[in-house]
């Protein structure tokens, strides 16, 4: 089978007076369904390409991007102290408004891919769109944030959780008091569980920063509402971020979700785990 020709393009949109940096890869074709690929914690884009570009091999129009003072290596406007979990809801909700907007695209079929708090934003923004959600997919979701917050334990970032500093040193990271203090008032599951559509969590087994728990009272959450619609799987001996090695474990399980119709095809050269 001839591999499909992929294009990537830098792109870039605004949210709130902040400019959004990212990169498309696209396949040839019409009509595409959109997939957007959302990082974690004190990342950037760098850390889900590998993702874009295998669903862009898929015959998705893949967007990967940095939020809005996301990490301090990101490319997008914005400082960190200034960064929450709901900033991010608003920096994905700006991307997908974008990417529905482009021309040979199907807003009608989007999927939203989210690893560690880019899992736990794109959980929060699928409650939000409800149906214009096509497919979920979390790469061990931080549903711990909330908790975190409320215990003073975030990351590497410890403070006093009923005065929380203006602001707070998290490694090489600056957050900023609304940081934690908005993420304290959450209730993660109920605030994901709006979402009804179709759901695959990866998590690993040895996940020493969220819990495997979290995933499973997140699958009980989505399950609740109609029983079926959630697939959770763990990676035995995966941590916190997936090494190439529980990568090439993690995406035919993300295409059989997405595609169960279709031959199991993972490129490890397109995507980089080769």
């Amino acid at each position: 089978m001839q591999k499909p020709s992929i294009r990537s393009s830098e792109f870039h949109c605004v949210r709130g007076g902040l400019t959004i940096r990212g990169t498309c890869y696209r396949p040839e074709g019409d009509r595409l369904p959109i997939a957007i690929v959302s990082h974690g914690f004190m990342a950037t884009q760098a850390t889900t390409r590998h993702y874009a570009k295998q669903l862009a091999a898929w015959g998705y129009c893949a967007y990967c991007f940095d939020f809005n003072g996301g990490g301090v290596g990101s490319k997008s406007d914005g400082h960190t102290v200034d960064m929450t979990v709901f900033t991010e809801v608003e920096d994905l909700q700006a991307v997908i408004a974008f990417a529905c907007a482009q021309p040979g695209c199907d807003p009608a079929r989007l999927t939203l891919v989210g690893c560690s708090q880019g899992g736990f934003v794109s959980a929060l923004c699928a409650a939000r769109l409800g149906e214009k959600v096509e497919n979920l997919v979390l790469f061990y979701p931080a549903l711990c944030i909330p908790d975190d917050a409320r215990r003073g334990e975030m990351m590497l970032c410890r403070f006093d959780p009923a005065h929380i500093p203006g602001e707070m040193r998290c490694g090489p990271m600056l957050l900023g008091r609304e940081y934690a203090a908005s993420a304290q008032k959450m209730d993660p599951f109920a605030d994901i569980a709006p979402y009804t559509g179709r759901v695959l969590i990866l998590h690993g087994l040895e996940d020493r920063i969220v819990a495997p728990a979290y995933a499973r009272q997140a699958w009980q959450a989505y399950e609740a509402s109609r029983s079926g619609r959630c697939e959770l799987v763990f990676l035995q001996g995966a941590g916190h971020g997936f090494s190439r090695r529980y990568d090439r474990q993690a995406l035919p399980l993300m295409q059989r979700f997405l595609m169960p119709d279709v031959p199991i095809t993972v490129d490890l050269t397109a995507s980089g785990l080769a």
